[in-house]
């Protein structure tokens, strides 16, 4: 009970108090989402990765993380499809369903849930760097795959994979991971302080445009589609989880903490992503809320499940 308090005080409150923020302001300002979710993926979600990657401790050990991130994502999109072709979706509506359902909230809930629940432990370290990695792989394909998706709503596979390209996301990745490799320390370059200060304000920037957002969506608790979405996302996430974790043979600290990460809510990105590309927005933007709100719940029960099936 004590975990589920914790998470709904320290993780969730704040989270909504900055999407809160953002629906005022637009109410006040009518402010321009196309301008703001360009600020989000053009600066700061680059700095964000950039720095991460850069600081980020990573280990031969952890390549089961990785494939495990890699098959989670394929899982989730391939169920996507089949539930999308069983309900009759619309072309716009299944690539908007397959992200809501693949792609996670690994940032501004994942990190600090990863980080109070271990907190305590002498494994923290090893958590964190699990679960940096969720984040990484989830990265990667959220600003890939699922970029192609949302523009696939309205444009042929030719634009939709140029589409990709234009997102500096994709070039980052690889200049980040070689930046590791050279013998220079590029934190103490004058630069970098920069991209740390946007690196420090993507978290919050994001939360405030998905309430300035959600503030112009007219939303309908009739849509039944984004609780499907839901039960999928969260249940059936560290359901597959499991089955992922038990294929891999993998244990104790890192099995919890994959349990845990493929237990978390629908990624804000993917409602920003729906929004530049004009593909279901009002959709991802219920997805997002309501898994989010919905997630105080079930995380706690899976932070449990999760001990119970992997004792360290």
């Amino acid at each position: 009970m004590n975990i589920f308090f914790h998470i709904l005080t320290n993780n969730i409150t704040p989270i909504f108090f900055l999407i809160l923020i953002g629906f005022v302001l637009n109410k006040i300002f009518d402010l321009d989402m196309f301008t703001l979710s360009k600020l989000n993926f053009y600066v700061f979600v680059p700095s964000f990765l950039l720095v991460n990657i850069y600081n980020a401790d990573l280990d031969i050990k952890f390549l089961k993380v990785f494939v495990f991130g890699i098959l989670l994502v394929a899982f989730n999109y391939i169920l996507g499809i089949l539930i999308s072709l069983l309900l009759g979706y619309s072309n716009s509506l299944k690539n908007a369903f397959i992200n809501s359902i693949t792609f996670i909230n690994a940032g501004n809930i994942g990190i600090p849930l990863i980080t109070l629940i271990f907190i305590n432990s002498p494994y923290v370290d090893m958590a964190i760097a699990t679960h940096i990695i969720i984040y990484l792989t989830q990265n990667i394909f959220t600003n890939t795959i699922g970029f192609y998706n949302a523009s696939r709503g309205n444009n042929d596979w030719r634009r939709s994979i140029i589409a990709v390209f234009k997102i500096p996301v994709i070039y980052i990745i690889p200049i980040a991971f070689s930046l590791k490799y050279i013998p220079y320390d590029f934190s103490e370059n004058p630069l970098w302080t920069g991209i740390v200060y946007a690196k420090s304000g993507m978290i919050s920037f994001a939360l405030i445009v998905l309430g300035i957002q959600l503030s112009k969506t007219r939303i309908s608790f009739k849509n039944y589609s984004v609780y499907l979405s839901n039960i999928i996302r969260l249940i059936g996430g560290p359901i597959i989880a499991f089955i992922l974790i038990k294929f891999l043979n993998i244990n104790n600290i890192m099995a919890q903490t994959l349990m845990v990460s493929s237990s978390l809510p629908t990624a804000i990105n993917t409602a920003l992503i729906a929004v530049e590309h004009n593909n279901e927005a009002e959709f991802a933007s219920q997805a997002v809320m309501t898994s989010t709100i919905l997630s105080g719940i079930t995380l706690s029960i899976i932070v449990s499940i999760s001990r119970m099936l992997f004792p360290i």
